[in-house]
């Protein structure tokens, strides 16, 4: 397929993203949203008062119930749709679509989507009654690090591959932190050695593959093609050319797969909306809160064959000098996970790539750029493809 052949489905106008903090003393997550939000409505040029739309993760700040109430009064917003978006990781970029989805449907014109949340040091905690904690927890398997394991278990035995194979992400993903001062491993690398000579937490998942918990908060602005064509912009807007997104279960022993997830179709759909093909993107920004779910979104997304992931890296320049950039920002393992703010990130910086503003680690001329999201345990999964300006023409 050619490049560039979907239809502009929304626009991406303005962005925000507050440092990665490990920790955090009395902050609020209203308060950080805010200060999120503020940058991008100035990112993107407009009042406040354009906003007439608003999207939010669960349980914003302090309260389970009338989240998007109580955010619009905080935020001073009277918006003409507001819904809370409950993906897991995937929320941010499972945000953009459904913000896209409703300026279509004629239900908003300007939508403020935002994420984050603090850490201080006693987290308030609500109770947990999912099913997992019947009939999956008692059993041993208690949190992602659990889970994740199972992964690359299930991987290595059926591919062969290698524990290197896997540091070799991590390894990558903090260079490339090293090309963004807000990382929380900027000026940390870490080589492959490094990666292998870190404890286990969860055999066979060493410590350096799973990402670092911070604070922090993200926002975009949405508009539809054609009122961002009509605004006078600081930037390029950014254009949602496809989506995808797909959920299969909750808890691990309900999974249908342990070396292929919902990504695989998620992707697939988002290419096709898009009209390009997997050898088209210029930039992957993918969801990797750990090694093996990196992997096994580049086999899920057709950049490389099923367990063939570290053939395709292996001697590659994955960074924002090569042909293909790979989470040109660290990605979660360089610039830790600010819990959904997280997944929200990596669509962030495919907009900074796109439009030119990713300074010191620029890519060239990338016009395409994959987002992923995934919740749970490679569980929700949500794909985007977004594009240049020129992609969109």
């Amino acid at each position: 397929m050619s490049r560039g052949q979907g239809t502009a489905r929304g626009a991406i106008v303005g962005v925000g993203e507050l440092r990665p903090v490990r920790r955090t003393e009395d902050a609020t997550t209203m308060g950080l949203l805010a200060r999120a939000a503020k940058l991008a409505v100035e990112d993107a040029g407009i009042g406040k008062g354009e906003i007439d739309g608003l999207l939010m993760g669960p349980q914003v700040g302090e309260t389970p119930q009338h989240v998007p109430a109580m955010l619009s009064e905080y935020l001073g917003l009277q918006p003409r749709m507001a819904n809370v978006v409950d993906l897991g990781g995937a929320t941010g970029p499972g945000m953009l679509w459904r913000a896209a989805a409703a300026i279509d449907a004629g239900m908003a014109d300007v939508v403020l989507c935002l994420v984050g949340n603090h850490r201080n040091p006693v987290p308030p905690r609500s109770p947990n009654r999912n099913p997992i904690r019947e009939f999956d927890v008692p059993f041993g398997a208690s949190g992602a690090n659990t889970s994740y394991a199972l992964l690359k278990t299930a991987h290595m035995d059926r591919y062969g591959t290698t524990d290197a194979d896997f540091a070799r992400i991590a390894a990558v993903s903090r260079a490339h932190a090293e090309h963004n001062p807000n990382a929380i491993f900027s000026g940390r690398p870490a080589t492959v050695q490094d990666v292998l000579d870190s404890p286990f937490i969860a055999e066979p998942l060493h410590l350096l593959e799973i990402v670092m918990p911070v604070a922090g908060a993200t926002a975009a602005v949405v508009v539809s093609p054609e009122r961002a064509a009509a605004m006078d912009l600081p930037h390029a807007p950014v254009h949602l050319l496809g989506a995808g997104e797909k959920l299969t279960h909750r808890a691990m022993s309900q999974s249908p797969s342990l070396t292929t997830g919902p990504l695989k179709p998620s992707t697939a759909q988002a290419c096709a909306q898009a009209g390009i093909s997997p050898a088209d993107l210029d930039v992957l920004s993918i969801y990797d809160c750990y090694t093996v779910l990196a992997a096994i979104t580049l086999e899920d997304a057709g950049v490389c064959g099923p367990g063939e992931f570290a053939q395709w890296m292996q001697g590659r320049d994955l960074s924002h000098t090569g042909p293909v950039s790979y989470n040109p920002h660290g990605g979660q393992l360089g610039c830790g996970q600010a819990d959904l703010a997280g997944g929200m990130s990596h669509a962030i910086e495919a907009v900074h790539q796109l439009r030119g503003t990713a300074h010191g680690r620029q890519a060239a001329d990338p016009h395409l750029a994959l987002v992923t999201g995934n919740g749970a345990t490679m569980s929700e999964a949500v794909a985007l493809v977004l594009g240049s300006q020129e992609a969109a023409r």
